[in-house]
C-alpha cells in the first residue's frame, strides 16, 4: 500500500476537554452537552475536535497520570441519560440535579462524591433491569477483559485508604490470585458499580462518537507515552516496565537538561522492557492502541520522540541529569499497528515538540505521520526557528496557537518581552485582540489542520488556563461557563475566517 497522511485536506478543529463544556451536574459529561458540541461543529464546518485523554484523573486532575490506559473517567457520565433510559429511578434526581452551570471551574472531590452516589444509584436499581440489558452488559464485560482487573484494582485502592499498590499487604501488591479470590467475592457488589460506571461511560462515549461519524466531525484523541506508575497497567503487568516486585522503580523517564531546563525533567514513571514487549509480539501495546480506536478517529501521541530514543535515569534519582539515550523498536510496533488497523495511513499525530533528532523526525516521515507546530515558540527572533509560519513549508503538520500546557494567546501576548511584541507587529498585521491575531496567522500557513484551544476562540486570560506544567493545584479545573448558543458568535467568525483561507468545505 501506499503511504497516506491521516490529513488530507485544509481544515479547522478546536480543542475543548469534555469536562470543560457546558452540561453536566459540575462539569461538562459525555451527554447532551457533548452531542450539542458536535452539533455546533458541524453547523459551522469545523470538522475536528480534539481533546485530552478521557481516562480517569490522578489526584490533581490530571488525565496524564491516570490509574488506566484503558479507563473513561467517571466524571462524564451524563445523569439525565441514565434517568431518562431508566438506569436510576427519577426519585433519584434530586440529590443528582445539575447546579454549577454558571461556574468557570468545578470541584473534583464534589465531582468524586457524586460519582460514589451515582453509582450506589446504579446498583440499587441494577438487578430490576431487563435480561436483555443484562446480557448486553455482560457480553461487553467479556469484550472488554481489562475492567476486570481494573475494577479489582480501584476497589482494592480504596480498601486500603487510596494508598498506592506498592503500599498495599503483600499478596495484594503482589497480585496473588488465589489469595484475592475470597476477597473479590466479598466485593463482588463494589467491583460491579465499576463496572456499571464504565459500561454506561462507554455506551454513552460510542453514541457520541456515531453522531460525530454522521456530522463529519474527526475526534481527535490524546494517547500518554508512559503510564503512571500508581496504575493497574504496572500492576498486572509488572514484567513489561522497568519496577521491582515491590513497586520500586529501576528506572524512570525523563528528558535531559535542555535550554528551558538545567535539571532536565524527571517524571517518575517506570520506563517499558521493550524486550519482553517485542517478545509478546507487542501484545499490551496493541490492546492499548485498539482500545484508543474504539473511541477516536485520531490519536496524538504524546511524547512522540520515545518511540525512536528514550531518555533513561535510575529510579532512586533526584534528577534527570544523569540518564542515557536508548533506542526503541518505534519502526516494529508502528508496523505491528499499521497491519492491525488495516489501513494504508496510521491515523496519528506525533507530538514532537522540543529538540527534535533526525532519528525521530526519520521515524515521524516515513509513516507519513502529521507533526505539530506551536505559534507560541515561533517568535524569538530566531529567523531558523521551526514554528515560524514562513518555515511551514509543507502541509502535513498541525498548527497551534498553543496547547493545554500553554499560556492563552492574550495571556501569552500581555507576557511578552516589549522587543519581541515590535517584531512580531513590523511582520505581521497586528490588533487589539492578540487570540486572533495568532489564529490567523496559524490558518494562513501551508499546514492541513490548523486548531487553536477554545479559550483562544474567546479571548480570555490565563485565568481560564487549563494547565500550568510544574504545578499541581488549580489545574485541569476550567470549564466554560457560557452556554454553546451564547458562544456560537466566535464559532461562526472561527468558521468565516477558515473559510477565507480554504479551510471549510461546503
Amino acid at each position: 500500500m501506499t503511504l497516506e497522511s491521516a490529513l488530507k485536506n485544509k481544515s479547522l478543529g478546536i480543542l475543548v476537554h469534555p469536562s470543560s463544556l457546558p452540561g453536566g451536574s459540575y462539569c461538562g459529561t459525555f451527554g447532551k452537552g457533548a452531542k450539542d458540541w458536535i452539533k455546533k461543529l458541524s453547523k459551522h464546518k469545523i470538522n475536528y475536535w480534539q481533546f485530552l485523554p478521557l481516562t480517569p484523573t490522578d489526584s490533581t486532575g490530571s488525565p496524564y497520570s491516570s490509574p488506566s490506559s484503558f479507563a473513561l473517567n467517571p466524571w462524564f457520565l451524563d445523569i439525565n441519560e441514565l434517568i431518562e433510559r431508566g438506569f436510576i429511578s427519577l426519585s433519584n434526581s434530586q440529590e443528582l440535579e445539575s447546579f454549577n452551570q454558571k461556574e468557570d471551574h468545578f470541584d473534583f472531590d464534589f465531582a468524586n462524591r457524586l460519582c460514589k452516589r451515582l453509582a450506589e444509584h446504579l446498583l440499587n436499581n441494577w438487578e430490576s433491569q431487563s435480561s436483555d440489558r443484562k446480557n448486553e452488559f455482560y457480553i461487553w464485560n467479556k469484550k472488554n477483559n481489562w475492567v476486570e482487573d481494573y475494577s479489582i484494582f480501584m476497589v482494592i485502592r480504596e480498601e486500603f485508604n487510596m494508598l498506592p499498590w506498592w503500599e498495599w499487604p503483600f499478596e495484594f501488591k503482589q497480585k496473588q490470585i488465589e489469595f484475592i479470590k475470597p476477597w473479590i467475592k466479598e466485593k463482588n457488589k463494589e467491583i460491579l458499580k465499576i463496572k456499571l460506571i464504565q459500561w454506561h461511560l462507554d455506551k454513552q462515549w460510542r453514541e457520541i462518537k456515531e453522531l460525530a461519524k454522521i456530522k463529519g466531525i474527526s475526534l481527535v484523541g490524546d494517547l500518554p507515552f508512559y503510564v503512571s506508575r500508581d496504575s493497574v497497567d504496572v500492576w498486572s503487568n509488572k514484567s513489561l516496565f522497568s519496577i521491582s516486585q515491590n513497586g520500586d522503580l529501576l528506572f524512570q523517564s525523563g528528558v535531559p537538561p535542555d535550554y528551558f531546563s538545567t535539571n532536565g525533567q524527571l517524571w517518575g514513571t517506570p520506563t517499558y522492557y521493550w524486550s519482553k514487549h517485542k517478545r509478546t509480539n507487542f501484545k499490551w501495546w496493541r490492546q492499548r492502541f485498539k482500545r484508543q480506536f474504539e473511541l477516536v478517529d485520531i490519536l496524538r501521541l504524546d511524547h512522540f520522540r520515545a518511540l525512536a530514543g528514550y531518555w533513561r535515569v535510575n529510579g532512586n534519582a533526584k534528577t534527570a541529569i544523569n540518564g542515557t539515550w536508548i533506542n526503541a523498536p518505534g519502526k516494529e510496533l508502528l508496523n505491528i499497528l499499521k497491519k492491525d488497523l488495516k489501513s494504508n495511513y496510521l491515523p496519528i499525530i506525533a507530538e514532537d515538540l522540543g529538540v527534535i533528532t533526525k532519528d525521530v523526525e526519520l521515524l515521524r516521515d516515513n509513516y507519513e505521520l502529521p507533526g505539530m507546530k506551536i505559534l507560541q515558540f515561533a517568535f524569538d527572533g530566531n529567523e531558523n526557528n521551526p514554528y515560524l509560519p514562513k518555515n511551514i513549508k509543507e502541509q502535513n503538520w498541525v498548527v497551534y496557537t498553543g496547547t493545554h500546557d500553554n499560556a492563552t494567546s492574550t495571556s501569552w501576548w500581555n507576557n511578552l518581552d516589549n522587543h519581541i511584541k515590535s517584531l512580531i507587529k513590523n511582520n505581521y498585521d497586528f490588533s487589539n485582540d492578540p487570540s486572533w491575531n495568532l489564529i490567523e496567522i496559524g490558518m494562513r500557513t501551508k499546514a492541513n489542520l490548523f486548531i487553536s484551544p477554545i479559550q483562544d476562540l474567546l479571548s480570555l486570560d490565563d485565568s481560564s488556563r487549563l494547565n500550568t506544567p510544574g504545578t499541581i493545584t488549580n489545574n485541569w479545573r476550567w470549564k466554560l461557563n457560557q452556554t454553546l448558543d451564547e458562544i456560537d458568535i466566535n464559532l461562526k467568525k472561527y468558521s468565516d475566517l477558515g473559510n477565507s483561507y480554504g479551510r471549510i468545505r461546503n
